[in-house]
């Protein structure tokens, strides 16, 4: 298998939320496995040292390109006017890019990449006018110029055929690697310490800030539990990077008089997440709109009762195995199901999500898609 490109200059550390954790946890996937493979991860000078583990594995290389993942606009012009001529400068004539951004041309490139979602296309009103006209040069990119397109879910694939035309045949859907780790005890006290939560005594959710995470009907929802002083827990932690509008839910809590109720905690690691996860007393997922949605599987794997909507691929996902609110905005119906204090084994079948089944199929389409190039 000749040396394919992973194109990593999209990634800010810390910033770019499920999408991170997916290409992490893919990486990782793809180290576990025996297979004879060679990856080329093309690197941003400000998120390099955060792959440079995966260089112990000498089916790994990095090439660090002079450029800042976060200076978004530059990098996008360097890309589109230079990256292929970079690329095939360092003999990588395939590329493998785990979004969707992409040069608009192929320019001597074989293309194959992963479309998460076509959120900017539902929710345009929730996005700066720049991005949302970029994702659909990309999007229509994709379609013309990528001669594979991995989606993340069914509902993606038919997202794309519907509203931008896509083929069929041409996507493959692999549902994203999800990997969760047994939190430690001790970990639990600083969280409660820094949090001031008791184990089963707070309700839990993951998200990036942006409205169609519909995190406001939540706190709504805690507004409610503390007015009426009704007999569930009075804390509501959330996690997650900021996004589009994310003032106006800030300005929201703190309207209510809230801050104590609602807590915004930012980015967490893993260790954290997994145990602020497996110690709630329900993980909420509010969501309207999600392309694949990871923390519901997550919380779902560490056993944690979870509430969420019928929207999207939500139910698809999560295997229709979690607890749900029939209207997603309604909080009369999200207090009702969290009312019954949802518990009990879950019958999810993790394997279907397990990183390094993902990492093989992901690692045969894409010597698949190698072999294609070479005919």
């Amino acid at each position: 298998m000749k040396e394919i490109a992973i194109d990593l200059l999209w990634l800010r550390p810390k910033k770019v939320g499920g999408t991170e954790f997916y290409i992490r946890n893919l990486l990782d996937g793809l180290k576990e496995l025996e297979d004879e493979f060679h990856f080329v991860l093309i690197a941003a000078l400000d998120n390099a040292d955060t792959f440079a583990h995966y260089l112990t594995d000498k089916r790994f290389r990095m090439i660090t390109v002079n450029i800042r993942s976060e200076t978004i606009g530059k990098r996008l012009i360097w890309q589109n006017l230079f990256e292929n001529r970079f690329l095939k400068k360092n003999g990588l004539q395939i590329c493998f890019s785990p979004v969707f951004f992409r040069p608009f041309f192929n320019g001597g490139v074989s293309w194959m990449n992963t479309v998460h979602d076509i959120q900017a296309y539902h929710y345009p009103k929730y996005h700066p006018f720049y991005e949302v006209a970029y994702s659909w040069l990309c999007w229509y990119a994709n379609c013309l110029f990528s001669k594979k397109v991995i989606v993340i879910s069914e509902y993606v694939k038919q997202d794309l055929v519907k509203y931008f035309h896509f083929k069929p045949e041409k996507i493959e859907v692999i549902y994203n690697p999800v990997a969760v780790e047994e939190p430690e005890d001790a970990v639990f006290e600083t969280v409660r310490e820094k949090y001031g939560v008791e184990k089963g005594e707070y309700y839990y959710t993951i998200s990036q800030l942006i409205p169609h995470k519909n995190l406001m009907t939540l706190v709504s929802v805690m507004e409610k539990i503390k007015k009426e002083k009704l007999s569930l827990p009075h804390k509501l932690l959330i996690s997650g990077v900021s996004g589009f509008r994310s003032d106006q839910l800030k300005e929201l809590i703190r309207e209510k008089g809230l801050e104590d109720e609602v807590c915004l905690t930012g980015f967490v690691e893993n260790d954290v997440k997994f145990s602020l996860l497996k110690n709630c007393r329900a993980f909420l997922f509010p969501s309207v709109f999600e392309g694949f949605g990871m923390p519901p599987i997550e919380a779902m794997m560490l056993k944690a009762p979870v509430i969420t909507t019928k929207c999207t691929c939500i139910p698809e996902v999560t295997q229709n195995q979690a607890n749900y609110v029939e209207d997603p905005f309604s909080v009369d119906a999200w207090i009702a199901e969290m009312g019954k204090n949802p518990g009990g084994e879950t019958k999810l079948d993790a394997s279907v999500y397990e990183k390094g089944r993902i990492s093989r199929r992901y690692l045969e389409s894409i010597r698949e898609f190698a072999e294609q190039g070479k005919r």
